[in-house]
């Protein structure tokens, strides 16, 4: 191949004529939170989303509610596909307890998590209570021209 061809090559790789390609996708782990009453609930779940092309495995705790499917899928096929099956599903809306910076921040708690679990809460609502904290701290504080003293 000599430089032209080489170059021709590189450009090839480059260049957008491989949108015909499918972008291949990346195995990954999507965790459902489904309302599942009975073990036929249960079966008719899994059936649901182990006939999905891609999907390697469907792991499911029926005590909280959660089903877990690992594979090269799409997330949100993987909701519609569970919903699909006439089931409330929603992707798994909690975190554990530990990786919660301000646990008890307001809509945190939720009676249906599972033991040790919290609900997912938006950051802004972290960065909200993070600005409040810190307006407290340099009300009082010496570096700020503008603070209170209490004599």
């Amino acid at each position: 191949m000599g430089v032209g061809g080489t170059m021709e090559y590189f450009s090839g790789l480059l260049s957008n004529g491989d949108k015909h390609r499918k972008k291949k996708k990346q195995m990954q782990t999507v965790e459902l939170k489904v309302r599942m009453d009975c073990e036929g609930c249960e079966l008719k779940v899994r059936n649901a989303l182990s006939s999905m092309k891609g999907v390697k495995s469907v792991d499911i705790n029926m005590k909280q509610h959660k089903v877990t499917v690992t594979g090269y899928v799409e997330p949100n096929k993987v909701l519609k596909k569970a919903q699909s099956t006439g089931k409330k599903a929603e992707f798994w809306p909690y975190i554990p307890y530990t990786l919660v910076a301000h646990p008890y921040t307001a809509q945190a708690y939720d009676k249906k998590a599972p033991p040790g679990y919290v609900r997912k809460v938006e950051t802004h609502t972290i960065n909200t209570i993070n600005q409040q904290e810190e307006q407290y701290t340099t009300m009082f504080s010496d570096e700020n021209p503008n603070a209170c003293s209490i004599m």
